[in-house]
């Protein structure tokens, strides 16, 4: 593992209304696959090179989840989902850039920032590269979702070695009917059944926030205790 730099950013909470966040980034070349995998456990996450988390003083409402694959089922509504998208094509392949992927990333912002009230700001092929292509080594790949010869959804996961961690998913909001954010969710714990994978890391959790207190539904499911570092043992309960 290449540290590059190392450092600490305090900015406006981007969860939570009326709060500060402290963020601890690590910027790192060639990362391995067992690196990244530490990194993961003991709440990173990545994008691009940059592996980041919280450390607030004063606050731990960001709480790393991860659900326990072996013991999950799917539901009813869960396999209706699958069902109705039986028309949709997957492929995985290793995180590339378009313009289709351009154009479909800058579609779903300004409808979340309509529809959730995200900020929104355009983005250019320079800074899509560096948050999605760019540092994803020998783990990281893309699941493209169409429909017929339609882009209608980008996947970016990493497949580590206990299992897969949930970058970051946009799609076409003139498919919401497919319910692509689930079926995303469900895809990759199907694919990680298959794979013998532990773990579908989601990222942060945090209860008050409407676009990150849904994953508690996704259960079993485990939170990471407090914030270890490299050299400290992780516990998840």
């Amino acid at each position: 593992m290449n540290l590059l730099k190392e450092f600490s950013i305090q900015d406006k909470c981007s969860y939570l209304e009326d709060k500060k966040q402290t963020t601890h980034y690590k910027i790192i070349q060639n990362c391995s696959k067992e690196s990244s995998a530490e990194l993961i456990e003991r709440g990173f996450r990545r994008f691009g090179k940059m592996y980041f988390r919280p450390i607030c003083s004063d606050c731990d409402e960001c709480k790393s989840i991860k659900i326990d694959v072996e013991n999950f089922t799917l539901s009813k509504s869960a396999r209706r989902i699958l069902k109705k998208a039986k028309e949709i094509r997957t492929y995985i392949q290793r995180p590339t850039i378009s313009h289709e992927h351009i154009q479909l990333f800058e579609k779903y912002h300004l409808y979340m920032q309509t529809k959730k009230g995200w900020e929104y700001s355009p983005t250019s092929f320079e800074n899509y590269h560096n948050s999605f292509v760019s540092g994803h080594n020998d783990f990281g790949y893309e699941v493209l979702y169409f429909f017929e010869n339609k882009l209608i959804g980008v996947d970016l996961i990493d497949i580590l070695p206990q299992g897969i961690s949930s970058i970051y998913f946009y799609y076409d909001p003139d498919f919401s009917r497919y319910s692509l954010g689930k079926l995303s969710l469900y895809k990759q714990i199907q694919y990680a059944k298959k794979a013998d994978k532990k773990w579908i890391y989601l990222g942060y959790y945090v209860k008050d926030c409407p676009s990150l207190s849904y994953k508690a539904e996704y259960s079993p499911y485990k939170t990471l205790q407090g914030r270890p570092d490299l050299h400290e043992d992780f516990k998840w309960i």
